[in-house]
């Protein structure tokens, strides 16, 4: 089996293993960006899809994250299932997903996160919260009963993974930790010291 889709159906079973458990949102996972500095900033997020191509998560593209991915596109993710005690990092390029993709996730979020996402101008100062309540309300007026249209700040992202680490929490502090990268073209597979 190929070393990629070796530690995919790993996380895949991983995830469902999180899910299983009754967590809030087995889908949270911090990403970290760099801005034009090298300042780094990380944030939860919610994992929308995953498979060969990448992981998937869908912002707003004007907010911090998304500056930071247009000047620098490469991006690392943390997974921390604390009932599993166990973690996935991922680190790779950034892609934005396709037009179509964007939609798709698009036009299957509840109309109120819809609303939301055209009132909200992310990562930006707020002059109150009843600002934004306003602009939700006008939002929520504009587009009545009908459609509600994906902003054109608005898609997704795909970090294309070149490492995935999996961590397993063991006794004495000697952890595993199972490291999948690419080297020489390829994927090849390590044990990392804990």
């Amino acid at each position: 089996m190929p070393k990629l889709q070796e530690a995919l159906d790993r996380f895949d079973a991983l995830f469902k293993r999180a899910a299983a458990r009754g967590l809030n949102e087995p889908a949270a996972v911090t990403v970290a960006t760099v801005d034009a500095a090298g300042r780094p900033s990380a944030r939860v997020v919610l994992l929308k899809g995953y498979d060969a191509s990448g992981f998937v998560f869908y912002t707003n593209t004007l907010s911090r994250k998304g500056r930071e991915l247009a000047g620098n596109p490469r991006a690392a993710m943390c997974f921390f299932w604390d009932p599993l005690m166990e973690q996935v990092r991922v680190e790779g390029e950034v892609r934005a997903v396709t037009e179509a993709e964007a939609d798709d996730y698009w036009n299957g979020r509840h109309p109120g996160s819809r609303i939301g996402a055209w009132a909200s101008e992310q990562s930006e100062p707020l002059e109150s919260r009843e600002a934004l309540e306003a602009r939700v309300a006008a939002f929520a007026e504009r587009f009545g009963e009908g459609p509600i249209p994906r902003p054109p700040r608005w898609s997704g992202y795909r970090v294309v993974p070149n490492r995935i680490e999996f961590w397993r929490s063991l006794p004495n502090r000697l952890h595993e930790r199972t490291c999948y990268r690419i080297e020489n073209g390829g994927w090849r597979v390590s044990l990392l010291n804990p």
